[in-house]
């Protein structure tokens, strides 16, 4: 193999990275690969549901999270997960995950992971590592689920932070209220 042509694992995380510019939360253009024997099954990207307003349309829906340590941050409740995406997208086509594996721009979040567990996948790779990914870690190791990263930095967006700082937008917190133009990272 030359130096110019990417691994399987490599052009798979290339091909995320590309379905993620799809994203319609300016917080995270994530995406979603679910490939077997080097072929795609389907993809995913964040965004909402069908028929639903999109974030950089109407601005995002901000919820309060606070995570084991205490730490508040925002949330955007909008929005569905790059990894919700594509696990729902197989199932709409009756396509079986048994066996697959998922690529993705982080480690997937907590729900994330029990879905795709849920899903049948048999291992999981991200380009970075997820701010709050240590349940993900260990919902996959006890479902014996390997869990490649490329890199072992976390993945960040812009203004990222916590919930009153200011540093999400306009610093809009509670549950259920729209604020144009904050970023902070997924929960």
């Amino acid at each position: 193999m030359t130096a110019d042509r990417p691994d399987w694992d490599e052009y798979f995380i290339e091909l995320v990275a590309a379905i993620g510019r799809r994203a319609t939360c300016d917080r995270g253009r994530s995406g979603c690969v679910i490939a077997q024997d080097k072929r795609i099954l389907c993809t995913g990207y964040v965004g909402s549901p069908p028929g639903f307003p999109h974030c950089d349309d109407v601005g995002h829906l901000l919820g309060r999270v606070i995570e084991d340590d205490g730490t508040e941050r925002l949330h955007c409740v909008r929005t569905m997960h790059a990894e919700q995406n594509a696990l729902i997208q197989a199932s709409k086509y009756g396509i079986p995950l048994s066996g697959a594996t998922l690529y993705c721009t982080m480690e997937p979040c907590r729900t994330c992971a029990m879905m795709i567990v849920s899903a049948g996948i048999s291992r999981v790779v991200c380009a970075g590592r997820y701010h709050a990914g240590g349940d993900t870690r260990s919902i996959f190791a006890t479902a014996g689920i390997p869990l490649d990263v490329l890199s072992d930095e976390v993945v960040t967006y812009d203004r990222q932070g916590s919930a009153g700082t200011g540093s999400a937008g306009s610093g809009t917190a509670s549950t259920g209220t729209a604020s144009n133009g904050a970023t902070a990272p997924r929960a």
